[in-house]
Parts: structure tokens; sequence; C-alpha cells
């Protein structure tokens, strides 16, 4: 396998994306909502969920990608896509605690872990650009 990485971290968000979907659905049978959120704030918290992986996860995984095409440091990569990981499950672990009234800590965490990990990955293919492409 060339891309080992970015291959464990897009397994790992397709069976979180298919958990949060299950989530979804099971929301949606209770609710008996067919379409959007109706008017079940729960029904709202369980999409936002799924929808926040959605909209995070490919970045990650594509970043992961470029990173590893261009042999960037196994172990760095590695870390960072374990704090993107780990940031997607306290992310969806601090919805859960912010919809049951209790805090938001872990909703934050989790932004800020994925929001870190990506702007790293971002940041790293622009150097890589530099240097590689621009300097020589």
């Amino acid at each position: 396998m060339t891309l080992p990485v970015t291959a464990l971290t897009a397994a790992i968000c397709a069976l979180l994306m298919i958990f949060l979907l299950f989530k979804v659905v099971g929301q949606r049978l209770r609710t008996e909502t067919g379409f959007g959120a109706g008017s079940d704030p729960k029904m709202d918290m369980v999409r936002g969920c799924h929808s926040n992986l959605i909209e995070n996860a490919p970045m990650a995984i594509l970043l992961l990608a470029l990173l590893e095409m261009t042999n960037a440091h196994h172990w760095a990569l590695t870390g960072l896509a374990g704090l993107f990981l780990v940031a997607r499950v306290v992310h969806i672990y601090g919805m859960y605690q912010h919809f049951a009234d209790k805090t938001v800590k872990f909703r934050q965490l989790g932004v800020m872990g994925s929001t870190l990990s990506i702007l790293a990955m971002a940041l790293w293919v622009i150097y890589l650009f530099v240097t590689v492409n621009l300097l020589n």
C-alpha cells in the first residue's frame, strides 16, 4: 500500500461516517422525520455531527494523501492524522454533551484539533510547494 496513513485515516473516517449515519437514520425513525430536521432539536444535533465530519474529512484526507505522495515524514503524518481523528471523535462527544446542556468544551476541543491538523497539513503542502518548486 503506497498511502497507508491516508488509507487508514479514510477507513476510520468512513466508519465514523457510517456510525453517524445510523444515528441520523435512527433519529429519523423515532421522530418520523423524512427530510430536514423537522422541529426536533436532537435531529439538528445528529445531522450536525454527521455533516461536520463530511465537511472536514475530505480535505484532511486529500492533504494527507498529497503529503504522503511527497514522502513526507511518516510519523509526523501519522501524528497529524491521529490528531484529526481524535478531534473528530471528541467533537462528536462534545456535540452530545452540548446538546445535554453539560459543556461545550469537548465540542470546542474537537473543532480546534480538526482545524489545527488541517491547517498544519495545508501549511506543510504550501511549504513543500515553495521550497521544492519555487526555490529550485
